[in-house]
């Protein structure tokens, strides 16, 4: 009678195991992620410029950086604090999306590149830091961004 327990057990600790394992998505190559982040535009270099800076506002981006000369944009979202953190543990973290473009004139067209990075910036009580950045892959994010954008440039060429 004994001998059937430790079969019962491998039994029911395969069954465990198997349902242990865990689905992961295929991480983006960077030709993939290059293609989300980029999009052409037949106008000049200055309004898709303009345009892309008015977005990162419209976003509730503040804007670090922006030189037309050479087609950066850097701009910094909202930071946002836990506050039940801090208050029952003395540890504070603060998550905030950075955000930046890369505009340049390619023959007759101009090219935009962006790229969204969240950080989670923590502390403990104690004073102990750490920080955490990851790029932010999802594709609606840009699509959106980029939307936004082509109505900003339409607006700037009705309006010129």
């Amino acid at each position: 009678m004994k001998a059937k327990y430790p079969i019962i057990i491998a039994a029911l600790t395969s069954i465990f195991v198997g349902c242990a394992t865990t689905e992961t998505t295929p991480a983006m190559t960077p030709l993939e992620i290059q293609s989300m982040q980029t999009r052409s535009y037949p106008e000049s270099q200055n309004i898709v410029f303009r345009s892309v800076v008015s977005v990162f506002q419209d976003l509730g981006y503040t804007i670090k950086n922006a030189d037309l000369t050479t087609g950066f944009i850097q701009a910094d979202g909202t930071a946002k604090s836990n506050d039940a953190l801090k208050l029952w543990t003395g540890n504070t973290e603060t998550t905030q999306t950075k955000a930046t473009g890369f505009i340049e004139q390619i023959g007759s067209k101009t090219q935009v590149r962006l790229n969204f990075v969240t950080t989670k910036e923590s502390s403990t009580a104690y004073g102990a830091g750490d920080r955490k950045e990851s790029q932010v892959l999802d594709p609606q994010t840009y699509q959106n961004a980029f939307e936004r954008i082509e109505n900003a440039i339409f607006v700037r060429k009705a309006s010129n």
